[in-house]
């Protein structure tokens, strides 16, 4: 597995990426925001750890200009962990964040998560899962292919993040049942614990935005509802 890391202090760039190949992973490091766009570009990554404030092109442009042609794991890394930091990243695309410093045990955990939710929405070839529709789910104009992995809007392919796909899926595998910010951490973050549900609520407006705001229903004081 390939990190690129993203971060200008040298010694935290030393530091995690010394960690992350303790436990395996190759690590390309960039000091600057438009370096790391340049290496992205270069080769393929299984992960990409961004730091927010960057010299020349910050983590938040980074992580847009990654998104605009990939969807490739993103987690951000904020020195502060305040607000604006941490809904700026998740709506730049990033699929989750750390505050630095962050425990190397807890950065890894976050990153294998990532990775866990990666592969789980990249097919691979083999036997069909007898558990698996044999065909698309419709709802309306939009169309999810689950054994696929593939969804559509008015015929028009939509692009999704691995987090995002995880989190439709999840939603259309419960029609018209309200889902608790903690269940969806649990279900589409791998989180065994009571997270941030920022992510979630942020993930949920990336996703309106692209198959559209009326599917998604907010039932205030509990969680989310995917309309029938």
């Amino acid at each position: 597995m390939t990190v690129l890391l993203v971060e200008d202090d040298e010694v935290i760039r030393r530091s995690v990426a010394m960690s992350l190949e303790r436990y395996g992973y190759r690590v390309r490091v960039a000091a600057d925001g438009l370096t790391g766009l340049e290496l992205f570009r270069e080769g393929r990554h299984d992960l990409v750890l961004l730091d927010v404030m960057l010299p020349g092109l910050d983590g938040i442009g980074l992580c847009r200009r990654i998104r605009e042609t990939a969807t490739d794991p993103i987690l951000m890394m904020s020195a502060r962990g305040d607000a604006l930091d941490v809904v700026s990243g998740l709506e730049a695309g990033a699929d989750d964040y750390v505050v630095k410093p962050v425990d190397t045990a807890v950065l890894v955990a976050r990153i294998r998560s990532l990775l866990r939710r990666a592969a789980f929405v990249s097919p691979a070839p083999g036997p069909a899962d007898p558990a698996t529709p044999a065909g698309p789910l419709l709802f309306g104009d939009l169309s999810l292919d689950p054994a696929a992995l593939e969804v559509r809007r008015g015929g028009e392919r939509i692009a999704l993040a691995p987090t995002e796909l995880r989190l439709l899926l999840q939603f259309a595998a419960h029609p018209g049942i309200v889902l608790d910010r903690q269940t969806l951490l649990r279900e589409v973050w791998d989180y065994g614990w009571d997270g941030d549900t920022r992510v979630v609520d942020l993930c949920v407006q990336r996703l309106r935005k692209k198959i559209g705001a009326e599917r998604v229903e907010t039932v205030r004081g509990f969680g989310y509802k995917w309309k029938r």
